[in-house]
């Protein structure tokens, strides 16, 4: 064991800093759950100073293993975090100095604390994206299973939130598989990205050192180094980038939570969701509110308010590192957590749904199948406008007669075109959803081959 040896910052200052600005200027509180990517990245840091000859052998040796117990230490909950010492890194090089003594102060040559931040951040980043894709996928999964177990359920589809088409539920659910799979494509996107080592770029102008930062970055899995030690160090646009993939895929959360609120209501009926992601009411014994649901709709506002203050903070920052970019951490943790959490439990909502299907169907008139009808003249040689203007027409006459489309006599449509026959009364929920068999469509072929492509696409990215 090292002799214990305290890290001086200040020997430029005459006075000690202020409680009060100590307090205001520390990180620690929040970016010690970066203590594996620190640790992570300094070992890296100290096997390429080894291998240019920087330090010696020995000297990484001991650094390494006081890494590692230090590690071992606040996994086990042992280590002394000291409000002194304003971040993570500060923390973690001074107890190196307890443990190892004078070959401590070797680790931080050819680095700065804005390189190491860099790197740092950038390590959760990646680490962060890969576990926002695989909860999207389990979501994704979840989906697709959904579906195909309720691929006879027919529903209507909206526009406005009036009814408009009749359209499988299936192929309603499979819309938002559509919307996460493009969130996931965006992560994936965005990991090639930002796979890029700043380690080595130093203050801001690199490091008169023969470092390797090739090295580095092997050892990292990174695929690329940064060019230019300026943006390096003062880029924020990896988390900028995966805050705005976030509200993306938080938006398309909330969205499919205020269907799932909207369809659990009494006035409704869709859906039925399970005991274990509802909760009571303090005075309302009879309720079952969707609780889960609402926090999902409601914790988006506040990732879309993060990437909003992340763009703030940025926006008139001259170059390079400025002490306004330590505002990057606290909301991207939260974010991180936010979206990683919420998917998650809608996740476990979704594949516990109950689907009404009687009640989807009861709740459709007969006047959402206005389109198909004027479909039906078109198809008899009449320009879908004329044809469109005629059920406008018709609609309004039954509307008048308060009687619903298929209660209306043969008489009734033919006073509006001598096209209508008795096969008029064929058209129904059932054969408005067989007819839509365009790619893409809500017919049941379709949905069925929509299921198994999205199926095959699961396979990809669980490969």
């Amino acid at each position: 064991m090292g002799q214990k040896k305290e890290i001086r910052l200040r020997s430029r200052f005459t006075q000690d800093i202020a409680d009060s600005v100590m307090r205001y200027v520390a990180s620690l509180p929040f970016d010690r759950r970066l203590y594996k990517h620190d640790i992570q990245g300094s070992i890296a840091h100290a096997e390429m100073l080894a291998e240019q000859k920087i330090i010696s052998p020995r000297e990484l040796t001991q650094i390494k293993k006081g890494l590692q117990l230090i590690q071992l230490e606040i996994e086990q909950g042992k280590f002394q975090f000291k409000p002194e010492l304003e971040d993570i890194h500060m923390s973690i090089e001074s107890r190196l100095y307890e443990i190892i003594g004078a070959a401590a102060g070797k680790l931080h040559t050819a680095r700065s604390r804005n390189d190491q931040v860099a790197l740092d951040i950038r390590l959760f980043a990646r680490e962060t994206a890969q576990d926002t894709i695989n909860v999207l996928i389990k979501l994704c999964s979840a989906l697709v299973n959904h579906a195909g177990r309720n691929i006879q359920a027919v529903m209507p589809g909206y526009t406005h939130l009036q009814q408009a088409q009749p359209v499988l539920y299936s192929h309603y659910v499979l819309a938002y598989f559509e919307m996460f799979r493009r969130d996931i494509d965006r992560l994936e996107d965005y990991l090639k990205r930002i796979n890029v080592l700043p380690l080595g770029s130093g203050a801001l102008a690199g490091v008169p050192y023969p470092i390797d930062r090739e090295f580095v970055a092997r050892k990292l899995g990174f695929s690329s180094v940064s060019a230019n030690s300026v943006d390096a160090v003062a880029d924020r646009d990896f988390i900028i980038e995966y805050e705005a993939i976030a509200a993306i895929a938080m938006m398309h959360l909330s969205r499919f939570a205020e269907e799932v609120i909207i369809w659990s209501s009494k006035e409704f009926g869709f859906i039925e969701l399970s005991d274990a992601y509802t909760t009571s009411s303090s005075i309302m014994p009879q309720k079952k509110n969707p609780d889960v649901a609402e926090l999902a709709r409601g914790k988006s506002a506040r990732v879309l308010g993060t990437l909003a203050g992340m763009l703030a903070v940025m926006k008139g920052l001259p170059l390079a590192y400025n002490r306004d970019m330590q505002e990057d951490k606290q909301g991207f943790f939260d974010t991180a957590y936010t979206v990683i959490s919420s998917i998650d439990v809608m996740t476990g909502l979704v594949a516990s749904l109950q689907v009404k299907p009687a009640r989807m169907k009861a709740s459709m008139d007969s006047y959402i199948l206005a389109t198909d009808i004027a479909d039906y003249l078109a198809r008899k040689g009449l320009p879908f406008r004329e044809a469109h203007d005629i059920v406008g027409r018709l609609v309004a006459y039954a509307m008048s007669q308060k009687k619903e489309l298929n209660e209306l006599d043969i008489k009734g449509y033919k006073r509006f075109s001598p096209l209508f026959k008795e096969d008029v009364y064929k058209i129904n929920a059932d054969s408005s959803v067989r007819a839509r068999s365009s790619y893409g469509g809500t017919s049941p072929d379709q949905v069925k081959l929509q299921i198994q492509k999205a199926r095959e696409i699961l396979r990809k990215y669980e490969a």
